[in-house]
C-alpha cells in the first residue's frame, strides 16, 4: 500500500496518542450536520464530543485489531485511515480529510493502495457509506465498488480483487 502512494507524495502512518488533537478537530470538519444542531454551543459540543467516543468505541469493540492511521502530505496531517485487515475481507471503517485536503484525489489514492493490499491478500474491500454522503459514492463506484447491501441510511459497498484498479 505504501508503494503505491510513493508517487502522490501521501504516506501513511500509525496514529500515536499525541495525534488525538488533530484527530477530534478531523472528526469535527467531517461531521458539519451535527455543527447544526439547533441548542445551546454547549450542548452540540457534547453531543460532538459523544458522537466522536461512540466512533472510537465502536470501532474498538467491533475491529479490535483495526489499524488506525492519520494521512500526510509533505509532513503535514491532512486526514486519517481506519481499517481492518479480518480474515475474509479488508474493511475501510473511517477515512476522512481536512476541508482543505478534500476534492484534491487524495482519498481515491488512499483507497487504490488499500484495493493493492486486498488484492495481495486476495480478499474484497468492504466499505459503508452513508447516503447523506454522494460524493463518497461516486469515489467508490470509480474505483469498481459495488451496492451489495442497501438500507434507508447507509449502503454496504464491495470490491473484488480481480476488478480493475482504477489508475489516478
Amino acid at each position: 500500500m505504501l508503494a503505491s502512494l510513493a508517487s502522490s507524495g501521501l504516506t501513511v502512518r500509525p496514529a500515536t496518542p499525541g495525534d488525538r488533537p488533530f484527530l477530534e478537530t478531523l472528526f469535527r470538519s467531517a461531521r458539519p450536520d451535527l455543527q447544526f444542531i439547533d441548542a445551546e454551543r454547549d450542548f452540540v459540543e457534547a453531543v460532538i464530543e459523544q458522537q466522536h467516543q461512540v466512533q472510537q468505541q465502536g470501532t474498538g469493540d467491533n475491529f479490535p485489531e483495526a489499524m488506525h492511521m492519520v494521512i500526510e502530505k509533505a509532513q503535514h496531517n491532512i486526514g486519517a485511515l481506519v481499517v481492518d485487515f479480518g480474515p475474509n475481507e479488508v474493511r475501510v471503517l473511517y477515512i476522512a480529510f481536512v476541508p482543505t485536503a478534500r476534492g484534491l484525489g487524495y482519498g481515491k489514492t488512499i483507497l487504490q493502495g488499500v484495493q493493492q493490499a486486498a488484492t495481495q491478500n486476495r480478499c474484497p474491500v468492504a466499505v459503508t457509506v452513508w447516503r447523506s454522503n454522494p460524493g463518497a459514492k461516486k469515489i467508490y463506484l470509480e474505483l469498481g465498488f459495488k451496492v451489495e447491501e442497501s438500507h434507508a441510511t447507509a449502503e454496504r459497498m464491495v470490491w473484488y480483487p480481480g476488478a480493475s484498479l482504477v489508475q489516478a
